[in-house]
């Protein structure tokens, strides 16, 4: 049997989530992985309020449409970042322009959300963790290496006390490999992984796009976390790099024409999604592929269309016998 294709619906909060889902249904996906914000699911309510966490599925349900995974990157995000103005729109009002305040928000939250995905019958949430030190990237001005050790700790001191809420509900959570966060990429995964302790609480979210842009190959992450992929995410980036063009950016914003990378409707893209489902198939990740669809580009209903397309189409069952099995006596 085929993994279920779901979508991600953190680029639809605009959309109440009963004017997306027959959208979704209609689209081709068999289920969605709902974001924690807009009204797609209410963390607060969901984790004590099991009528309210049975109306969304039914609404779900009504629809033909499952859900294996929800995700509350806004305020994962808060937990370990320096919370500068930026986020303010992340965290209720109360809290803006008070950085701890927010993070204090962001843990509590982060804690109602494994309760929420509990009561969701959900075992998997997705998100960030923020970075105490992405800040410090380039080191420059010079970066000791205790400064690091200090920024793995404090995210090790300030996540413990979740996870252990994740624990209880039996729920995990999966990071999001992403700049900005504690883990960005195969290195630094490793490292998040060993300052966490390795609980079995922690892992990630596959998503290709972050890593194609830094130069590496996806599928090497997959092989590298064979035991700690909980979620996958399908999507896509171009690397446009052109003697003018810069791979970090250049303070540009996606969609920008003189940007050296961006993000791209599956399939459109320089990411090799061949390569990723013989990988996921070699792990025997059984789990969703759900679509995070972003392209600056393009119309995105006619984007989500293509792209489940595109995944269904790409995505195939491994073989259980040698294609030469038939040949021996």
């Amino acid at each position: 049997m085929a993994r279920p294709v779901t979508l991600f619906t953190g680029q639809w909060a605009d959309l109440p989530l009963a004017e997306l889902a027959p959208q979704a249904k209609d689209f081709g996906f068999d289920g969605l992985e709902l974001a924690c914000w807009g009204d797609h699911l209410d963390v607060d309510r969901a984790a004590t309020d099991q009528a309210y966490c049975d109306g969304q599925r039914a609404l779900l349900d009504a629809h033909g449409l499952g859900c294996w995974a929800i995700s509350h990157h806004l305020a994962g995000q808060l937990v370990c970042d320096l919370n500068d103005d930026r986020s303010d729109t992340f965290a209720p009002e109360t809290v803006h322009g008070d950085p701890e305040a927010k993070r204090q928000w962001a843990i509590d939250t982060m804690k109602q959300t494994a309760r929420a995905a509990r009561n969701l019958g959900v075992d998997v949430v997705c998100g960030f963790t923020g970075s105490p030190i992405w800040h410090l990237i380039y080191s420059f001005p010079p970066v000791s290496a205790e400064m690091i050790d200090t920024g793995y700790q404090r995210f090790a001191d300030l996540w413990h006390p979740i996870l252990d809420v994740f624990d209880d509900c039996g729920v995990r959570f999966a990071l999001e490999v992403h700049p900005t966060e504690i883990a960005f990429d195969i290195v630094s995964a490793h490292r998040a992984l060993e300052a966490i302790g390795r609980r079995e609480a922690f892992g990630f979210n596959f998503d290709p796009s972050h890593l194609q842009w830094q130069g590496m190959e996806p599928a090497r992450f997959i092989e590298e976390f064979s035991d700690r992929i909980y979620h996958v995410h399908m999507k896509d980036a171009a690397v446009t790099l052109d003697g003018r063009t810069g791979i970090l950016g250049s303070h540009l914003a996606f969609g920008a024409a003189e940007r050296g990378w961006d993000f791209r409707s599956v399939g459109r893209g320089d990411v090799d999604f061949e390569a990723i489902i013989r990988a996921l198939n070699r792990t025997a990740y059984r789990g969703p592929l759900s679509v995070e669809w972003e392209d600056s580009g393009m119309d995105r209903e006619h984007g989500a269309r293509e792209s489940c397309e595109y995944v269904k189409d790409i995505d195939f069952e491994p073989s259980h016998v040698a294609f030469d099995a038939a040949f021996e006596e």
